[in-house]
Parts: structure tokens; C-alpha cells; sequence
């Protein structure tokens, strides 16, 4: 079992020549780790996992578990639309180190609901590691449906799931059918505040690349049950959940914090740097949330 609560959905930085920035991604986790989140989660969508090499994928977590020094959870993005490779990045991340494996369904190839199942079992058996599955039809064109899930959630080292349907009726129905100790976690901030009003475990975020600290209270208030608070709160950030995803995540995340000087200013094709008009709005963002 992994803790409750925020987990940030790390940017990979990088340096002018396109190489991973050490210097800055140690930098950005220990500000993750002094706000107090309960993990961060290194080579997911948001770190453009599907333009590192291997050696890279496997560098930046390497670099996350020494950065964190067993402060909080690190759940590695190891997830391939192969099962090989999934199965092979899920064991160096063991080997490295890592709390927890977060592994997203087969993308492109759009599998069966059977294929998707054995995919998972496949890598749950291989690897001897815990296992959030990463549910986000938006990225990977099929679903996987809820009673796919519930016979996955069987399987002893598949602990949990990003939810990331999109879909506020399938989260419920996510929290309702699985186990009391399956840890279900939001894969929208925007979602968040309604997902954890229902019974869910915590958030997988991109906002809290920008500010950490007020996701960790924004998330605790669900956990204690205050959401009055927590709605409250949710009003307030709607704009940045909203903004941060006016063009394809990362590129809104990762321009804000180049503005910032968190990074630079770096994607890798096929992703670009922020059109004016996401510059503009990031500013805006920088203007309410970062002064």
C-alpha cells in the first residue's frame, strides 16, 4: 500500500543542447519533496516519457530516487505499448530503487479488453514490484473498462489506478467496485475536487509542477474530509486546471516554468514550445498564482 494524497507529475527538464538537466530536476523534486508530497512521479506523460531513450528513461529515475532519499513515494512512469518493453523498464525501476511502478494501458495499439488484462498480468508476473495501473483513454484510444480493472485488482502486486477517463462516473464506479485497499488516485486536477468527495485516494497532478505547496493543502483538505474547504479552494485554482491544458499537456506546464526559470524552455518534437498565445496565458497564471 502506497500513501494517500498528491502525487506531482514530474516535467523532465533539459538543457539547451536537449540533453536531461540534472541540475534542474534535482532542484524541482526537492521543492516537490519540502512542500510534502506523498510521491512524485518521474517519466509519466508529463515528463515526455515517449521521447527519452532507455537510457534516459532509466537516468531521470535513478535521479528521482537518489534526489528523494526515501522522503516520499516514487512512482515510476514505466508503461510501453509493448509488453517487452514494459516489462523490462517496470524491472529497472525495482532495481533502482523506486516505491511503485505506474504502467499505462497499451496505447496505439488498442487492444481487447482480454488483451489489456493480459498485458498487465503479464507485467505483474514478471516483475515482483507494486503496479498503478494508468488509465487515460484520451492518449492511448481504448478504455479500460471497470470490470476489466476489478478482475486486475485480483492480482496481488497491482495495487492501484490513475484514473484518467475523463469520465467523473466511471471514477466512481472505479472507487465502488474495487477493494477498500486498492488506492484509486484522480488523474485531473480539475476532477479532483468532486473524485475525492466520492472516495477517492488522492491526486496524480500537473498543476503542483507550479505550486506544490497549495496542492498538498488543496489534496489534504479531501483527505480530511473538509470539503467545504476543499471546494472553496477548488474555485480558486479552476483557472490554472483549466490553462495548464489549453495545448497539449506538457507544453503549458513546461512554458510556465521556463517563465519561471525552473527550466528551460525545451520540449522534445514532436511537442513545441508554447504558441504567444499559450505564453500569454501562462504570464497570466505566473501573475495569479506565482506573486
Amino acid at each position: 500500500m502506497i500513501k494517500k494524497g498528491l502525487y506531482t507529475a514530474l516535467i523532465t527538464p533539459f538543457t539547451k543542447s536537449g540533453e536531461i538537466d540534472e541540475d534542474k530536476l534535482r532542484a524541482i523534486i526537492e521543492e516537490q519533496v519540502n512542500a510534502g508530497v506523498a510521491g512524485v512521479v518521474p517519466c509519466g506523460s508529463t515528463g515526455e516519457s515517449p521521447t527519452l531513450s532507455y537510457e534516459e528513461h532509466e537516468k531521470v529515475i535513478s535521479i528521482t530516487v537518489d534526489q528523494v532519499k526515501g522522503r516520499c513515494e516514487v512512482m515510476a512512469g514505466t508503461g510501453s505499448n509493448s509488453t517487452r518493453e514494459a516489462i523490462d523498464i517496470t524491472r529497472h525501476a525495482k532495481q533502482a530503487g523506486a516505491t511503485c511502478a505506474l504502467v499505462i494501458v497499451p496505447y496505439y495499439n488498442k487492444p481487447t479488453q482480454h488483451g489489456i488484462y493480459e498485458h498487465f498480468k503479464a507485467v505483474a508476473e514478471a516483475v515482483d514490484f507494486p503496479i498503478i495501473i494508468y488509465n487515460i483513454k484520451g492518449r492511448t484510444g481504448v478504455n479500460l473498462e471497470t470490470p476489466t480493472l476489478v478482475e486486475l485488482a485480483k492480482l496481488p502486486n497491482i495495487i492501484g489506478v490513475k484514473e484518467a477517463s475523463g469520465s467523473i462516473e466511471q471514477m466512481m464506479e472505479v472507487i465502488k467496485e474495487t477493494p477498500d485497499d486498492f488506492i484509486v488516485l484522480s488523474g485531473d486536477d480539475g476532477l479532483t475536487m468532486p473524485f475525492m468527495a466520492a472516495g477517492g485516494d488522492g491526486c496524480v497532478s500537473v498543476a503542483s509542477n507550479i505550486i506544490p505547496q497549495r496542492m498538498v493543502n488543496f489534496i489534504n483538505y479531501g483527505l480530511q474530509n473538509d470539503f467545504v474547504s476543499m471546494r472553496e479552494e477548488h474555485y480558486k485554482l479552476y483557472p490554472m486546471f483549466k490553462k495548464l491544458f489549453v495545448e497539449t499537456n506538457p507544453i503549458p506546464v513546461k512554458t510556465m516554468m521556463s517563465l519561471l526559470g525552473k527550466c528551460e524552455d525545451g520540449l522534445r518534437l514532436p511537442l513545441t514550445y508554447g504558441s504567444d498565445k499559450c505564453v500569454e496565458e501562462m504570464k497570466k497564471l505566473i501573475d495569479m498564482y506565482c506573486k
